[in-house]
């Protein structure tokens, strides 16, 4: 790979948010293949983990430090007993949060009863998933978190789920904070009492903004 890029008799250093010089296309697919090409919004895939039978899943390396957007693909997330739950409990610095502090809002339709349902708290056990199964019905969801490496600032989400219940089609959209300014290192998926869950596959990924 050329380091010059045009500049004669100059070499130029190549980072990510810091490229400067001409650029061939096999510069930029060098430069990208290592990493060293600014390419905000991209996607890249942190981990991937599935869960059987367990009660909770853990993701305790989310390189928040890299990453200032973080996505989250949960798919076929299913319960191992009826009125089971799932919320997204919060590390910080290592520790679980798993105190009353959450504050979350959503609004959610379920076509199977007809029912419109909105509701709202600022004194939840966790974030994002916090509804009921059936055990035969597994929903699928995505998250966004903003801010988990910052000290200085709240750290932020939204979501949306969709899946089956009550014999029809279910969706909840919404999104919350953790009112702490905390460096927030990973999250854990959490059932809701002491029935087990099935997960197929959890994808986390961070989105390059600085």
């Amino acid at each position: 790979m050329s380091t010059e890029y045009g500049r004669i008799g100059t070499e130029v250093a190549q980072s990510f948010r810091n490229n400067n010089g001409i650029f061939t296309p096999k510069d930029i697919y060098e430069l990208d293949a290592e990493n060293k090409w600014t390419n905000f919004g991209q996607l890249e895939l942190i981990q991937t983990q599935s869960a059987s039978n367990v009660n909770a899943l853990d993701f305790t390396s989310i390189q928040e430090s890299t990453y200032n957007i973080h996505f989250i693909t949960v798919t076929n997330f299913q319960a191992t007993g009826s009125s089971t739950g799932g919320k997204i409990e919060l590390f910080e610095s290592g520790v679980i949060e798993t105190g009353s502090v959450y504050h979350y809002y959503y609004q959610e339709r379920d076509n199977g009863t007809g029912a419109d349902t909105e509701n709202r708290s600022t004194s939840s056990t966790g974030t994002g998933i916090d509804y009921d199964f059936d055990p035969a019905t597994p929903r699928n969801n995505y998250f966004y978190l903003y801010n988990a490496g910052d000290s200085t600032k709240y750290t932020f989400y939204n979501f949306m789920y969709t899946g089956m219940n009550n014999g029809g089609h279910v969706y909840k959209f919404g999104g919350g904070v953790l009112p702490q300014a905390s460096v927030v290192d990973g999250f854990r998926i959490q059932s809701s009492n002491t029935n087990n869950i099935n997960i197929d596959s959890v994808s986390l990924y961070g989105i390059r903004t600085f």
